[in-house]
């Protein structure tokens, strides 16, 4: 959705924009220099205790603070029931994809105006397209996530490390998007011997314990402590390179203009493809993961055009 918010700043520019995401991922949205607000919405903690009297208190004053703007656009860019819940509490003409278009076509049913985008296109070219569609102008150019400042000051922050660090997320939520672990000691190799010190994230006390399982008697290489997004993103704008699998965060390299690989097990890269400033491979497909020969030859690329 970055590059959809610099499209609008730049073909809307008296836009006043606020986005709603969930709390865990409030920090990301906080980047973008288009963006004046950010409303934190926790839907996953919720769930867990949606009756309870803290989560009815928390949703009655998200549902305040919704309607407590009447907006121009109300813009759902998820097409889901969830976020579709949300767009209902609004105040203001409600957009969003139609039926055909929508990942969940129920949710098109709360939209004052449905567009049509095509659903084979990755996503970024749909949020864009989408954006434009209801802001009026075709978008442009190559996407711009508009971290730039961001990035710099993050690359600042990370002075004190090594300079040549590779960035390692060898860990998910779900066992079909791993990969072989002799598979990532190849890549660990490769890298050690390109003078790249490991820098493997984490994002539980499981995922911890895998990570330093495959790093064990690995010299050059170590388990970050778990971090905030913003610190994660900090380490990422410095790192030489990144690897890792088709999650969030490597994505988040990718669009810090950093090169990056990803690894794809259990979702496709056709609609979700990494895309940046920098050199990216998006490799494997739903079913059929990257051969370890393909994984190390991206890397080579990698760290040959290195920026």
């Amino acid at each position: 959705m970055l590059p959809a918010m610099s499209d609008i700043a730049r073909h809307v520019p008296d836009a006043q924009i606020e986005w709603v995401a969930e709390e865990s991922f409030a920090e990301i949205p906080q980047w973008h220099p288009a963006v004046q607000g950010v409303i934190k919405v926790a839907h996953r903690r919720w769930r867990k205790a949606w009756w309870s009297p803290d989560v009815r208190a928390e949703r009655r004053a998200l549902k305040e603070r919704l309607r407590s703007v009447r907006y121009d656009v109300v813009l759902d860019m998820q097409a889901l029931m969830k976020s579709a819940w949300l767009v209902r509490q609004t105040r203001g003409v409600k957009h969003g994809l139609d039926w055909k278009s929508a990942r969940e076509p129920l949710a098109s049913l709360f939209y004052d105006v449905r567009h049509k985008v095509e659903f084979w296109q990755p996503a970024v070219i749909r949020q864009r397209a989408l954006a434009g569609l209801t802001f009026g102008y075709t978008p442009s150019g190559v996407p711009d996530f508009g971290l730039q400042h961001f990035a710099r000051q993050a690359r600042t922050s990370t002075t004190g490390l090594p300079s040549d660090y590779a960035v390692i997320m060898p860990s998910a939520s779900r066992p079909d998007k791993l990969w072989p672990e002799d598979d990532w000691r190849a890549v660990f190799d490769r890298l050690t011997q390109a003078g790249c010190r490991l820098r493997l994230l984490a994002g539980n006390d499981e995922e911890a314990k895998r990570a330093r399982m495959l790093v064990a008697g690995v010299d050059m290489a170590e388990v970050v402590p778990r971090l905030d997004l913003t610190s994660i993103a900090g380490l990422l704008a410095g790192a030489r390179l990144m690897v890792g699998l088709d999650s969030g965060l490597t994505h988040l390299s990718a669009a810090l203009g950093r090169p990056t690989i990803g690894i794809y097990r259990a979702s496709t890269p056709v609609r979700t493809p990494l895309i940046g400033d920098s050199y990216t491979a998006s490799l494997g497909d739903r079913g059929a993961a990257p051969s370890r020969e393909v994984v190390l030859a991206a890397i080579d690329q990698a760290l040959a055009a290195r920026t």
